[in-house]
């Protein structure tokens, strides 16, 4: 055993380990004969791998090299199998996999470097389909940009889900801002499901469903809001799975990947709109001026659910306001957007630096808000903020992201944010663009690629 690992690396590798080895930690745990809490600690870091637990892990879990291996082919070999399952070789055994990162490093990294390549050419190639309007245009991009791309055909509003959410809030009784204790109780009554709330490993998903053990564990650091947003998403799976496909069927989605990446985003789209129904949740925002803090307040939710939600508002007989809605992280991947408009968000080459949605991350805590002009000439008002998610303490990981919603100017003076801006003056405006590929400003002095040819 080689003791010398570094302890800060232990946990992350064993909750690895147990992931690949197919275990929950409710149910490593149980196997191990201690508390699911205990192992989470473990994995947190916060308690030591003990040698009676080291001894049991191996009892249970087998070979334990990976855990200790402090070199580097463990990493190796992870970083392998997410390049090879996204080369559509999801076959590949871990005792292949190992023996390749083991053996033949440089060969190793030399095909992640390829791999790397691949896809930038791949988004190359996807960005010129848009620009020379190809039929079935994107096609080769991730699955998960497909689905965004049908809300955003839908506006982001998928009626039936809506009108759904909004006959169960009245059904159900419940009451905005205080869902949690209802919502649970829905769980274990027709579904026989448990709701447990513990300090669940940070970064992972924000519910995980122990099926053999019908208990639905959530992280302690959710809100009640956004526990009841996890609640109604699971409910949605459970109860409403007919709905849900439906929608899925006239998406036209065949292939299981994008079946499973649409059934997501309809679930959460569903407990968005039980958590927020559209009617109230309408008259709340157009009698605040759209002021989102106080709906977060008001709800029970975090400012990016805010966000998102008001993008959502699209139902023809009363439309909220047309927004549209981004969410990026420091290094600008975009991992959301969404638009009730025609406004099109660049599907590769990164958006514009300009864009007041990076300076929030210099200005935690506050709203910033930007006047901006795109090089068709047509002019937008965007707000942004930072937002971070994860377990609370000194020190704790978590995840950071800025999201910024914006809309077309002349609707702008609606928003509680334009009050004492002059906003309608011409100079107030910042000149932005799509993405450096697909930007036609060439004088700008932010440019990091040329433009695409074909413009």
């Amino acid at each position: 055993m080689n003791t010398e690992t570094p302890q800060r690396q232990l946990g992350l590798r064993l909750a690895k380990l147990r992931e690949q080895r197919g275990y929950t930690q409710a149910q490593l745990a149980q196997q191990l004969g201690v508390s699911a809490s205990y192992l989470n600690q473990i994995e947190r870091n916060k308690r030591p791998l003990t040698p009676a637990v080291q001894q049991r892990l191996r009892a249970v879990l087998g070979e334990l090299g990976d855990l200790f291996d402090a070199g580097g082919p463990a990493a190796l070999q992870e970083a392998l199998g997410q390049t090879l399952r996204d080369l559509g070789l999801a076959d590949v055994s871990a005792n292949e996999l190992r023996a390749l990162a083991g053996n033949l490093p440089q060969v190793s990294q030399a095909l992640l470097d390829l791999h790397r390549r691949h896809l930038v050419l791949r988004e190359h190639a996807a960005a010129l389909e848009f620009q020379l309007g190809e039929p079935g245009a994107g096609m080769s991009l991730p699955a998960g940009d497909q689905v965004r791309d049908f809300f955003n055909r839908m506006h982001n509003h998928i009626p039936e889900l809506d009108a759904l959410a909004e006959r169960l809030f009245a059904e159900w009784g419940l009451t905005v801002g205080h869902m949690a204790p209802r919502l649970r109780q829905l769980l274990a009554d027709r579904h026989g499901v448990m709701v447990e709330v513990a300090p669940l490993q940070a970064g992972r998903e924000k519910r995980v469903m122990d099926s053999q053990a019908r208990t639905l564990w959530l992280p302690d650091y959710l809100e009640p809001g956004q526990q009841a947003f996890q609640m109604a998403a699971e409910l949605a799976l459970r109860g409403h799975a007919e709905q849900v496909d439906a929608v899925i069927e006239r998406a036209g989605f065949r292939d299981d990947e994008r079946i499973a990446q649409a059934r997501i985003g309809l679930s959460n789209y569903f407990a968005g709109a039980l958590v927020m129904p559209y009617g109230p949740f309408l008259r709340a925002a157009e009698s605040s001026g759209y002021d989102i803090e106080l709906l977060a307040h008001q709800f029970g939710v975090g400012f990016e659910a805010v966000c998102h939600r008001l993008s959502t508002l699209a139902r023809r007989s009363a439309p909220g306001l047309p927004f549209f809605f981004i969410r990026v992280d420091r290094a600008g991947n975009v991992s959301k957007r969404h638009s009730a408009t025609d406004f099109h968000f660049s599907q590769v080459g990164g958006s514009c630096p300009l864009w007041i949605v990076y300076e929030a991350f210099n200005q935690p805590g506050r709203i910033l808000t930007q006047t901006a002009r795109m090089p068709d000439g047509r002019r937008h008002f965007w707000l942004a903020r930072q937002v971070s998610s994860g377990p609370v303490g000194h020190g704790q990981p978590r995840k950071t992201f800025a999201v910024a919603l914006g809309c077309d100017l002349q609707h702008a003076e609606r928003l509680v944010y334009t009050r004492g801006l002059d906003i309608q003056s011409p100079g107030n405006s910042v000149s932005i663009g799509p993405g450096c590929r697909v930007c036609p400003r060439e004088d700008c002095m932010q440019r990091a690629f040329v433009q695409l040819p074909g413009r």
